[in-house]
């Protein structure tokens, strides 16, 4: 009995298959496949990574006004996916990683203490997230 208790926790507490592949990602043609396999998906936590692949193809831009244009799209999108769901921890996760890791003269930073706030206080509580606590240590600043 002991086992299968062991069994269950490990199973409602894994970190879902598309998480992990977004954090192995090395190059551009991982980030295009990523984007091409989840693209459909109607999941608001995995929209949430493909949009920030999506911001990350600006650098692969060669003219500014394309690689300003490329990262605004998806801002304008991730921002609606939160508005939408503003309690959703991948999309603050996502959001987060984002804005702590862009030049500050895009001006994407505003958010940053209250992602901050958000997901430290989600650190603190046992819930079904908690697959995302060691990223948010390893990815952010927290």
């Amino acid at each position: 009995m002991y086992y299968l208790c062991v069994l269950l926790f490990l199973f409602q507490n894994s970190t879902p298959e598309h998480i992990v592949e977004y954090h192995d990602i090395k190059n551009k043609t991982q980030e295009i496949e990523y984007i091409t396999k989840y693209k459909k998906s109607n999941s608001t936590n995995i929209q949430a990574y493909v949009i920030s692949l999506e911001m990350k193809q600006a650098e692969y831009k060669v003219l500014p006004w394309q690689k300003l244009n490329t990262f605004n799209k998806g801002k304008t999108k991730l921002e609606q996916l939160i508005i939408k769901e503003p309690k959703n921890a991948n999309l603050i996760y996502v959001r987060l990683v984002i804005q702590e890791q862009l030049p500050k003269i895009l001006n994407y930073n505003s958010d940053i203490e209250h992602d901050k706030q958000f997901l430290s206080e989600l650190l603190k509580i046992k819930d079904n997230s908690d697959y995302l606590d060691t990223y948010i240590l390893n990815y952010t600043t927290l």
